[in-house]
């Protein structure tokens, strides 16, 4: 049996391999060889949504990113978070997260901190719908590190707009 289901496999990444990569596979459908995956989402951010820059609620939406190594540093200089629409956000400095250490990217605008751990996109508009989408992350090379879909009906059962991915 163990000897079948290593073919399989085998048999499925030769023929993704072979039709190539473009951003099309269903989320989920694959752990990619990443140290950093999206830890969860606050998808819909607490209280009416405002995506004013002054007194606005997008700085309290954010994605979790976390470096589930634990060896090895990661710099965050590079990769790409995009959504369904293409919205896209580029970590353009150098962010070192250590073994287990995450980080928020928020919405809104603000000073990013690597002791609080957090960095802003540096817009006021929400990037994730509150019904449904889906969260790319790319390596700084465009190789997808984590992908996911969600809705609000599948994956927030408890309502809060907050949905777990890894733990």
């Amino acid at each position: 049996m163990r000897i079948r289901r290593t073919l399989t496999v085998a048999a499925t990444v030769a023929a993704v391999a072979a039709l190539g990569f473009t951003g099309a596979v269903p989320a989920q459908a694959a752990e990619y060889s990443s140290a950093l995956k999206i830890k969860g989402v606050q998808y819909d951010a607490p209280g009416r949504d405002s995506n004013k820059c002054s007194g606005g609620n997008t700085k309290n939406e954010y994605l979790t990113i976390k470096n589930y190594s634990k060896k090895s540093k990661v710099n965050l200089k590079g990769y790409k978070v995009k959504d369904r629409a293409g919205n896209t956000f580029t970590f353009k400095a150098n962010h070192i997260l250590e073994p287990g250490d995450y980080v928020h990217l928020r919405g809104g605008r603000g000073t990013d901190s690597d002791g609080k751990n957090v960095v802003y996109r540096q817009n006021c508009n929400f990037m994730w719908n509150n019904d449904k989408d889906t969260i790319y992350f790319y390596k700084p090379g465009g190789a997808p590190a984590d992908i996911h879909a969600y809705t609000k009906k599948a994956h927030d059962k408890d309502g809060n707009g907050y949905i777990k991915y890894h733990g």
